[in-house]
C-alpha cells in the first residue's frame, strides 16, 4: 500500500530541516524525486517507493527512528558534522548507523543532557518556542550571587537580543570537585528559551562569569544512570511523553 506524504513533511521528518525550510529547499530546486527536480510544494511522494535527494544526498525511506539521551562531555560540538574536522557529539555514537542529529545545541564548553534523534517532527516540536519546553542547568559562577541578582534573573533581563522570559533560579548548596577551591558559587537555572549562549549571557548581565555549565534536565528527562560521554536509548514511555510536550502525534 502506498504511503504518500507531502514532500516537505518527508524532508522535515528525516531531520534535515524544519517544514518551512524544507519548502524553501523545494522552491529553490534543491530536491529531486527519481532524478527529477520538484518545485511544487503540494507534491506527494511515497519515500519507500521513490528516491528522494536533497542537495544530492538520499533520504532513506522507512528509516527507523532513533531516540538517544547523551551525557555530552566538554570538547564536543553539538552538530552532526564540522567542516574543520573538530570532534562532534556523533563521534560518541560510532555504532549508530542512522543519520541522526542533536536536538538543539550545547556549547563546546558546556556538558550534560543532549537528545539525539532522526525524528524531525519531534525535534522541531521540542525546539518550537510555543511549547516552552524547560531545560535546567547547573552553573558554577564567579562573582557574588546576591538575592537581588537572583531575582533579576527570575524576572527576566534585557540582553542584546531582547528581554529574557522569567526563569527559575536557586542557589545549590553542594559543589562539584574543585569548584569550592576555585571560589565558585553554584546555582540551578531553568529556562524554556533557546537563544545562543543564553545562560552564560544572563549571568554575565548580573556581573557573574560562568566557569562551568551542565544541563541536567531537559523536557522532563534527567542524566540519572548515564555517565559522562555515555548514552542510552529512550523508553517508549519517554518518547510518548516527549511527543505530548512537543504537541506532536505519533
Amino acid at each position: 500500500m502506498m504511503q504518500e506524504e507531502r514532500l516537505q513533511k518527508i524532508i522535515s521528518q528525516a531531520g534535515i530541516a524544519s517544514r518551512r525550510a524544507a519548502e524553501k529547499m523545494i522552491l529553490e530546486g534543491r530536491v529531486r524525486v527519481d532524478g527529477q527536480v520538484v518545485r511544487e510544494l503540494g507534491t506527494k511522494v511515497d519515500p519507500a517507493a521513490h528516491t528522494i535527494l536533497v542537495d544530492g544526498k538520499k533520504i532513506a525511506g522507512e528509516e527507523q527512528h532513533v531516540y538517544l539521551l547523551l551525557n555530552k562531555p566538554k570538547g564536543y560540538l553539538s552538530t552532526a558534522k564540522d567542516d574543520r574536522g573538530r570532534r562532534t557529539v556523533l563521534d560518541l555514537l560510532p555504532e549508530v548507523r542512522e543519520r541522526v542529529y542533536p536536538v538543539g545545541r550545547l556549547d563546546n564548553n558546556t556538558e550534560g543532557l543532549l537528545l539525539i534523534t532522526n525524528d524531525g517532527a519531534l525535534m522541531n516540536g521540542l525546539l518550537h518556542p510555543r511549547f516552552e519546553v524547560e531545560k535546567t542547568y547547573h552553573a558554577g559562577v564567579t562573582g557574588k550571587l546576591t538575592e537581588e541578582k537572583l531575582q533579576m534573573l527570575r524576572d527576566g533581563l534585557l540582553l542584546e537580543d531582547g528581554m529574557t522570559a522569567p526563569a527559575k533560579v536557586s542557589l545549590l548548596p553542594e559543589c562539584e570537585p574543585g569548584e569550592r577551591a576555585r571560589g565558585l558559587t553554584r546555582a540551578a537555572i531553568t529556562i524554556h528559551e533557546g537563544r545562543n549562549r543564553q545562560v552564560r549571557r544572563m549571568f554575565a548581565a548580573v556581573g557573574c562569569d560562568v566557569k562551568s555549565l551542565k544541563r541536567v534536565r531537559f523536557a522532563g528527562l534527567t542524566l540519572k544512570g548515564v555517565a559522562r560521554g555515555q548514552h542510552r536509548a529512550l523508553t517508549e514511555e519517554e518518547v510518548s511523553s516527549l511527543y505530548r510536550l512537543a504537541g506532536c502525534t505519533r
